[in-house]
């Protein structure tokens, strides 16, 4: 897996990903075998709870339609959900 704790940011990267509190963090963490790695998936969260560009981030997760990791604090599965609901509400 991706590990970008010694690499340098490139310039043309969304600029809200500079703030965010897992730069420094191997992507292992984000990125779980399964949705049934609680512990991973718990530590991966907490990450994003404190993170000041969670909501960029799952902002782009959901604009990129990415399909695996935790973005934002949401796994692949809630945000399939949320998804959902927004399809329903633009709907509306």
């Amino acid at each position: 897996m991706l590990d970008l704790r010694d690499a340098a940011i490139p310039a043309d990267l969304e600029p809200w990903r500079r703030r965010a509190a897992c730069r420094h963090l191997g992507t292992d963490m984000f990125f779980p075998p399964g949705e049934s790695d609680r512990p991973t998936i718990d530590a991966a969260v907490a990450v994003c709870r404190s993170c000041p560009v969670s909501d960029a981030c799952l902002d782009y997760s959901l604009r990129t339609n990415q399909q695996m990791g935790i973005w934002g604090g949401l796994t692949a599965r809630q945000r399939r959900s949320l998804r959902r609901k927004m399809k329903r509400r633009d709907a509306s």
